[in-house]
């Protein structure tokens, strides 16, 4: 009599292998993306007839090729880092914060308003720094509050207003240097430029070594502090309990007590509060003056460090770095090398749409 014996079957896959893959993917899809951008972009510096030999020497030369070249590359770094961060702020509550550029643009009006005419560059103990910061903050706020007021209020989606406010920050910043009733400096000739007047010393940003050769301003640990807070706040607090709660389902959060409007509002103010920091520290800690374009796309690059980041503070941060390298190295590469730095824009839009796909895929593949 013989005995019958079960059919061997595959051993079921572990339950933890989902969630395994995504841990992993957080990582390699971001590095992926970064790759493959990079390759395609040497591919159309080769179209271009440059070698791709000089090329590289002229990015790497621009990026890491000097303490003076690290230190712009750090320096930008910080300005992508907080509107990003604050971006990754207004996304925990499901709003796409896009208006990075125009908050940095008043924010370096402010910045300049009350370096120049406050009254602030006699102040002690700081005050003559500290004073067109917040100046700038607050500008940012408001602007960042704006498009909170409008989503809530008029039911206008953020994306639109919030962009649509950036062009109204950017024609404010030509009107301000074009018109002697308001920032642009004494006409002395007819060439004299339209542009403010360089603030005073006491008003600028300290250096951190003091050497001019390694411009790295305070603006660094600045970020550092805020990075680590905007962390601490949207995992450990329960105002991040709440942003979540809101981006997930506003409707039972209402239900719950949460106010929807008050916290899309203060998460809007929040993202905007960083972006004109951003926009203080690029007039207080590079530039010295307002010009128009002074932001020169500085609030799109940090719209995508926010997007690349995948809601983290850390990866914000990373995404930073790579973008302030980037477009150092570009800008280096177009002088040296003839290559334009538009490269450096379809390479950093080819890393928004492969990240997209990527994780289109995961989602679509991992359980």
């Amino acid at each position: 009599m013989t005995t019958a014996t079960a059919p061997t079957t595959a051993a079921p896959a572990s339950p933890r292998l989902g969630s395994l893959v995504r841990r992993h993917a957080a990582i390699l899809i971001p590095v992926a993306a970064v790759l493959a951008a990079g390759s395609i972009g040497l591919g159309l510096v080769g179209l271009m007839g440059v070698p791709i030999r000089t090329a590289l020497d002229a990015f790497v030369g621009g990026a890491v090729g000097s303490p003076y070249a690290i230190a712009a590359s750090i320096n930008r770094s910080v300005v992508f880092a907080l509107v990003g961060i604050g971006f990754v702020l207004a996304n925990r509550a499901n709003l796409t914060n896009v208006g990075g550029e125009g908050q940095i643009a008043v924010g370096g009006i402010a910045a300049t308003a009350v370096a120049l005419y406050g009254g602030v560059a006699h102040l002690p103990l700081g005050l003559a720094i500290v004073l067109p910061m917040l100046a700038a903050v607050a500008a940012g706020a408001v602007w960042g509050a704006l498009a909170g007021i409008f989503k809530v209020k008029a039911g206008t989606n953020e994306v639109i207003s919030t962009l649509l406010l950036s062009f109204i920050a950017i024609w404010l910043v030509y009107w301000s240097v074009q018109s002697e009733a308001l920032l642009r400096r004494p006409r002395t000739t007819s060439a004299t430029l339209p542009e403010s007047l360089e603030i005073p010393d006491s008003t600028q940003l300290p250096l951190l070594t003091g050497d001019f050769s390694f411009p790295l301003h305070i603006g660094l640990p600045i970020a550092i502090v805020i990075a680590v807070v905007a962390a601490i706040v949207l995992e450990k607090t329960i105002f991040g309990t709440r942003l979540r709660a809101v981006g997930l389902n506003p409707v039972a959060a209402t239900r719950a007590g949460i106010s929807y409007g008050r916290t899309v509002i203060t998460a809007l103010a929040l993202a905007g509060a960083l972006g004109g920091l951003a926009g203080s520290f690029m007039i207080q800690g590079e530039q010295y003056l307002l010009k128009d374009g002074f932001s020169s796309g500085y609030g799109f690059d940090g719209l995508v460090a926010g997007l690349l980041a995948r809601g983290s503070v850390g990866g914000v941060i990373a995404a930073s770095l790579l973008f302030g390298f980037l477009r150092s190295g570009g800008i280096n590469m177009e002088m040296v090398a003839a290559v334009p730095t538009a490269l450096v824009m379809v390479i950093q839009g080819l890393i928004v749409i492969m990240l997209a796909a990527a994780s289109f895929w995961l989602d679509r593949r991992t359980p």
